[in-house]
Parts: structure tokens; sequence; C-alpha cells
């Protein structure tokens, strides 16, 4: 059995959310957290038809659409080629979709919609560790289960959360064990102003000063931001040997351009990112960051049969010229894991899921992924990837093996300290 109680809940700056739970049960926003969980055990899931409804949650409006609408587009391949071979336990998927529009006030507000008013069994999707952070209190007190599936600062575990991106130890470390490994003995810290770059960035100069790197310069920026004149300029001044780069949505798009008009190329100080994937490629413009880094566990140009035929079919629905990504895999292999969870616990229920998750694994695009039933993570090979003129990344290291999760970096003596 899965062990329950306890530590219910563990996050590293949660927002402090909270949220007067209005459907089926009527509980006051005044009555108390016991009282609460014990009313948001109730589910309105039905499975007595022949559908079972799950949500796919994505920003398809604001600052993070570049990423997002991509996301939504694999979760509905997944759940179509699950319907065509026969659905979950004999019930065709009706997939029920919301709009995060990038505002993380909005992904809770539509997470509990679908909870609570379209009575789904799983949800799909969350990008940005503000909108999962806000999304988690409402997940954890209506007792259901959300599947994110973007690489993340770790520091966190929750029984209602399956994490099927990469968490720190299969992403940031491995990219700063690469740079290390080339002689980098400085780096400059770009990032978004929100809780991912902000802990992704304690974590990286922790490592930095374990291992005798410097720290020339950190810089954050509000989502959504296209101005970067003055930190370009900053970058330039202090003549790293690299940028670590935790910008996220459409102000990649900006960066890069100034990057490149003040003449900083990938061949004199090379920018390592870890959010942007093919199709941010294209929206920055190839001629503007080929020759660039990036750390991620999925690249289009991943060669194995299983990834060919996710391309293919992919491009078959959505049009030959659109790439793959690797949050796009991730969500395409959380639907399917939930599959696999749901057809071995032979129930929808959460806790049946919850009990029978450990061990569940998929043949993913990027390779073979397990869960860990003790962290709700998974395991993820590890690649760093060079962005190539014709748009796409390929990879030039990976970790030759899937790396076990490590979410609170417990297997690092330098990072002790880091979770509170």
């Amino acid at each position: 059995m899965r062990r329950r109680g306890g530590s219910r809940r563990r996050t590293l700056l949660a927002l402090p959310v909270a949220l007067c739970v209005t459907a089926l049960a009527a509980t006051a926003c005044g009555s108390s957290a016991s009282e609460q969980a014990g009313a948001s055990a109730q589910s309105c899931v039905d499975t007595s038809g022949p559908t079972i409804k799950v949500g796919s949650l994505n920003s398809l409006s604001g600052t993070m659409a570049i990423s997002e609408v991509t996301v939504r587009d694999s979760i509905r391949l997944a759940v179509d080629q699950i319907n065509a071979a026969g659905g979950v336990l004999g019930k065709q998927i009706e997939l029920v979709g919301e709009d995060g529009a990038s505002e993380p006030t909005v992904f809770a507000e539509k997470a509990e919609k679908l909870i609570s008013s379209d009575c789904v069994a799983a949800v799909f999707g969350g990008w940005t560790s503000s909108s999962r952070k806000a999304m988690l209190p409402v997940f954890e007190d209506r007792n259901a289960l959300l599947y994110y599936p973007v690489q993340y600062e770790g520091l966190e575990s929750s029984e209602n959360i399956f994490y099927t991106g990469a968490t720190t130890n299969q992403q940031i470390v491995p990219a700063l064990d690469y740079l290390k490994g080339r002689g980098v003995k400085s780096l400059y810290l770009v990032g978004s102003d929100y809780v991912f770059p902000q802990t992704a960035n304690r974590i990286i100069k922790a490592y930095a000063e374990a291992n005798g790197i410097e720290i020339k310069g950190e810089d954050y920026t509000p989502l959504g931001s296209t101005d970067f004149s003055t930190i370009i300029n900053k970058v330039r001044a202090a003549d790293a040997d690299a940028v670590f780069n935790t910008l996220n949505g459409d102000s990649n798009v900006a960066f890069f351009r100034e990057y490149k008009n003040v003449g900083l190329t990938a061949q004199d100080m090379p920018v390592v990112s870890v959010s942007i994937a093919e199709e941010e490629v294209g929206g920055i413009g190839v001629q503007n960051i080929a020759g660039q880094l990036t750390a991620w566990n999925y690249y289009q140009t991943v060669d194995n049969p299983v990834n060919n035929s996710f391309v293919q079919d992919y491009q078959a629905k959505y049009g030959a010229d659109k790439p793959t990504s690797d949050p796009m895999e991730a969500a395409y292999t959380s639907v399917h894991l939930w599959k696999n969870t749901v057809e071995k616990a032979q129930s929808f229920a959460v806790e049946d899921v919850q009990n029978a998750a450990g061990g569940v694994s998929f043949e993913a695009p990027e390779g073979t992924v397990t869960i860990n039933g003790e962290n709700n993570h998974i395991t993820k090979t590890a690649r760093i990837g060079e962005i190539r003129p014709d748009g796409l990344i390929y990879s030039i290291w990976d970790s030759g093996e899937a790396i076990e999760p490590d979410p609170y970096l417990a297997g690092y003596s330098w990072a002790e300290g880091l979770g509170g």
C-alpha cells in the first residue's frame, strides 16, 4: 500500500491560496482544515456510462500560449489514440479543455471547475510553477489528480500530483555537470521573476559554490517582458563563460534577439536554456538562436521507433511542419501513464490510482519511464541539445540511462538546507 498520512503536502514557497469549495459538499470558508478535507474526499466522477471525463488545462492565451497550446494538442493526440485502441477499462475518454490564460489564479479557478463541475477523473496540464502551486491546494483539498508535464525546480511532492517532467536532478544538475566538465568557471543567471527561476537559481548557486564556479550576475524580469537591453548589456560586461537561462514564454524571443543584436554568440558566451523547446525556436527565429544549448529529456530528433511513430502521428494530425518538444512529449506520456495506472488498479478512484502508481511504466518517445511511488515523479534520461539551423535540437550528450527522481536533492551534500 502507498504510504499515507504524515506529510501529506511537502512544498517550498507554496502560494497562500485559500479556496472556498462550493460544489457537492457545502463547506463554509471558515470551517476547519480537517472538515474541508473530509468534504473534499467526495467525488462526482461518473463511471456508470460508456465514457470517462478527463481535463486539459493549458494557457491558450497570454504570454505562455507560445509554449502551452502545443501541449494541449499532444494531450488530445494521446486521448484520441487511446480511444481508437478501445479506451480505458472499456470506456471512451471525453476530454474537457480549459484555458489557464497564463494566470495562476485562473488555473486554480479552472481546476476547481474541472473537478467540481465537470467531474473529471484527472487533469493534465499547467506549465509555470506559479500555476502549479496555485492549483496544488485545489487538488489536495478536493482529493483529485493533476498530471503536471513540465520540468520544474523540485523541492516538492504531493500525493495528488504526478510530475511527468524533470525534477532538478534530471535536468538542471546534469546541465551544470555538463558545463563543469567542459571547463566552465563562471555563469550569469537570467530568469523570469517567479517561483521556478528563483528556486532553480538558488540550487544553481549552491552547486556553483560547491564546485568552484563563479556567479557573475543574476537578473530577473517579469513574465512577458520584452525589453532586455539593460540585462544584455550587464551580461556582456560580466563576460561569463556561459549564461544559464530560466526565462519562460515569449520573453525568450526578445532576449535572444537582443543577445544577437549586441554581437553575443554561442561560440563566445553560450546560453543554456531549460525552457526553450522546438516550438519556441520558431517564435524566436532560428537565426537568433542557432548554436545555443538546451537541457531537456526529449527532442524531436531522438532516434527510436517509438519516437518516430509519435512524431509521424503528431504531424499527421497537426501539420507536417509542426515540431514535437519535451513538454508535449511529457504531457502525451502522462495520459498514457494515467491509463496504465487505472488499468493496473482496475479503478478510476483517486486512492486506487495512487496506491497502484508505483512501478507503472510506459514506453515513451523519450525512452521507458517509470513512476516512483514514493514521490510521484518519473524516471527521465537527461539530454543536452544544440539548436541547429534547421530549427531542430540535436542531442550532443545524454545520461545513458534513465535517472531516478530526487526532487529534494537528498543525494547531494551541497543541497542541504535548500528545502526549507
